[in-house]
């Protein structure tokens, strides 16, 4: 099965590589991300592209980028991604896969633009909202490890920003929030585990708050002065 990874920079689609991997049937053809065009970061995780690309040089595996505007209406990202669609049929893709982890109206979603396309979708990590407890500490005592760099402070206390994924976040979390966040209360950069073949060194940069969100600024570690960044939106 030629699939296509919807790949968030965070942990979840991190570990659904590593899911993915120990499966036999399955070959990752290619990461599929969205990139916010004009501060050319990973569209809502906030991650830069630079980051991004190394993320997928340490995975292996080639990196379709598919630019999206901001603000980004619904009808322009739907359009954008029947072209990633038709782009991956044309390339011999069967399937294409999903970090989701127990929200029934995004499978719904997926299921439904997906239908007919030649893509048939998957989803290795979905069970129910009583799973993710445990599956956040599986995949950190697997060595999976991720840093917040987005978080919703209408539902989590921005002293959280940039944290690590690790378990004395587990252990800080109030009860109210998913472990894995798959309600969008907080939004990681994955930068090393079994999924990689060796780690993305990360620095920790700056924490801003823009748009309602706080996000925290990953950068590659020791860039040169004249290494390319890309700024956070005023």
């Amino acid at each position: 099965m030629k699939t296509l990874v919807s790949w968030s920079s965070g942990k979840d689609s991190a570990w659904m590589v590593h899911t993915l991997r120990q499966r036999g049937d399955v070959e990752i053809g290619a990461l599929l991300t969205t990139i916010n065009e004009p501060v050319q970061r990973v569209a809502m995780h906030a991650v830069r592209v630079e980051v991004l690309q190394a993320q997928a040089a340490a995975l292996g595996f080639p990196l379709w980028m598919i630019p999206i505007p901001s603000p980004c209406s619904n009808e322009v990202y739907e359009q954008v991604m029947r072209e990633a669609v038709a782009r991956a049929v044309s390339e011999g893709f069967t399937h294409a896969a999903f970090g989701d982890l127990f929200l029934e109206d995004i499978r719904t979603y997926r299921e439904e633009r997906l239908a007919g396309s030649g893509l048939t979708p998957m989803f290795p990590l979905f069970g129910t909202p009583d799973d993710t407890p445990a599956l956040a500490r599986t995949m950190i005592a697997a060595g999976l490890r991720a840093r917040i760099t987005c978080l919703n402070p209408k539902v989590m206390d921005r002293r959280f920003a940039g944290r690590e994924f690790d378990t004395a976040l587990l252990e800080d979390l109030p009860p109210e929030i998913d472990p894995c966040a798959e309600r969008g209360e907080f939004h990681t950069c994955s930068y090393d585990g079994p999924m990689f073949n060796h780690p993305v060194a990360v620095d920790t940069g700056i924490t801003v708050e823009r748009d309602g969100f706080v996000f925290t600024d990953l950068t590659i570690s020791n860039q040169s002065p004249d290494y390319p960044t890309t700024r956070l939106p005023n």
